[in-house]
């Protein structure tokens, strides 16, 4: 199953308990506007390369369209769409208003020269410059790209409409980037976290963590997580897994990564591999890898008490339903790591006022938001007897309904569990 099809998936059992038509969830669903363009460039060795670009707008009900650019050899027209309808649901849940976006180009960096990586980015940027823009559609990083390449995307953009930080988030500081980005993913899974915690009487001290994935979201959230307490006893990359029972010295494993640049051979530390991680005995689990990580063919082996989707789609359909019954608490993407959209969205407000706020106020603002998020998830889900997944869905669903209702005149269409 895609990521379309689970996130659909998800859709209609929100839809099913607000008891929307199939045309109203067709409406729903179906993207604004998709785009695909050609993007052909010359390699470094005189050579040519030819890739594919996508941009998927979603939804415009709630505001202009967001979401980010990501560089991978899977991305497609299929994986762009599930990837925008989330970010609809999750800036709805948020109470941001933005609707979803998402895109990128079917490459791989890792294979790129620097000089070819901003040759095919900014070709890109000159094939859906018209598309895209501070008031349509603001692109923001995702795997495998970065700040420097939403640095690269607002110079070319800024060569045809004039300076125009607001085109893209996520950008350097130099460029009129917000103070707290790189890890706002990251301290929002913390923020939701602790308020599931709160509700069972804990705290993070209470609990043993371990994280899938140590990309800039895994690495942010352990770092982030253990200074308030918790006691991260595994983590892992692409190269493994280490573990240790009595908690890893997290600073030491942020240095050997600097270092090495993989989790594997850190002295003070078992190695495991990837898939036991996500098997471990542990209080809460941290899928922030890539998405499809639990399915239905090792959903069983999961023995934590509370999954935390800092990564987009990591656990499906069937696995979410299992989880669900075995009383394991899921908090889900649209929920836990809305705190990088968040803050894109602030980014956003500073470029159109033109003042950069202090991180402080970055990290307060973005702590009510997350918090709020929470609260209003788990209340609906508490009256209407849902899991927090299921009620998230019935949450953005609602917030974007009753924006479309306001903008139109299909209001009268909408049945009334969905405007309340």
């Amino acid at each position: 199953m895609n990521m379309l099809e689970s996130t659909n998936l998800f859709f209609a059992k929100a839809a099913d308990h607000l008891g929307l038509s199939e045309q109203l969830r067709n409406m729903m669903l179906t993207p604004h506007r998709v785009v695909r363009v050609e993007i052909i460039t010359e390699s470094d060795s005189g050579g040519l390369y030819h890739h594919l670009g996508y941009r998927v707008q979603h939804s415009q009900a709630r505001g202009p369209m967001k979401g980010g650019l990501r560089f991978h050899p899977s991305m497609d027209e299929d994986h762009a769409s599930g990837l925008a309808s989330l970010m609809t649901w999750k800036t709805a849940v948020a109470k941001i208003p933005f609707g979803g976006a998402k895109g990128g180009i079917n490459c791989d960096p890792s294979k790129l020269s620097i000089a070819e990586l901003h040759r095919i980015t900014t070709t890109f940027v000159q094939l859906i410059k018209e598309v895209i823009g501070p008031t349509i559609d603001i692109p923001a990083p995702d795997v495998n790209t970065n700040s420097q390449v939403m640095g690269w995307i607002m110079d070319e953009y800024s060569k045809y409409y004039g300076f125009s930080p607001g085109v893209v988030t996520g950008k350097p500081l130099d460029l009129f980037g917000s103070l707290g980005r790189d890890e706002a993913t990251g301290r929002g899974v913390m923020y939701a976290l602790e308020e599931c915690l709160k509700q069972r009487g804990q705290n993070l001290a209470d609990v043993s963590v371990a994280i899938q994935g140590f990309g800039n979201v895994g690495s942010n959230t352990a770092r982030l997580l253990a200074q308030q307490g918790a006691r991260i006893v595994a983590v892992s990359d692409i190269s493994g897994a280490i573990v240790n029972d009595k908690g890893l010295d997290m600073p030491a494993v942020l240095k050997w990564v600097a270092e090495h640049g993989v989790v594997s051979g850190f002295p003070d530390a078992d190695a495991i591999s990837g898939e036991a991680l996500l098997a471990y005995k542990v209080d809460v689990l941290i899928p922030a890898a890539m998405e499809g990580a639990i399915t239905e063919d090792n959903v069983e082996g999961i023995q934590a008490d509370i999954v935390v989707e800092a990564a987009n789609s990591p656990i499906s359909p069937q696995a979410n339903d299992n989880l669900f019954s075995r009383g394991v608490t899921v908090i889900p993407d649209i929920l836990a790591n809305a705190g990088g959209v968040t803050v894109s969205y602030f980014e956003w407000s500073q470029n159109i006022q033109q003042f950069q706020w202090q991180l402080e106020r970055v990290n307060s603002e973005l702590d009510r938001v997350m918090r709020l998020a929470y609260k209003d998830v788990s209340g609906l889900a508490a009256r209407d007897g849902l899991d927090l997944r299921t009620a998230a869905f019935v949450l953005a669903i609602k917030r974007v309904a009753r924006a479309m209702a306001s903008r139109s005149n299909i209001g009268h269409y909408l049945p009334q569990a969905a405007l309340s």
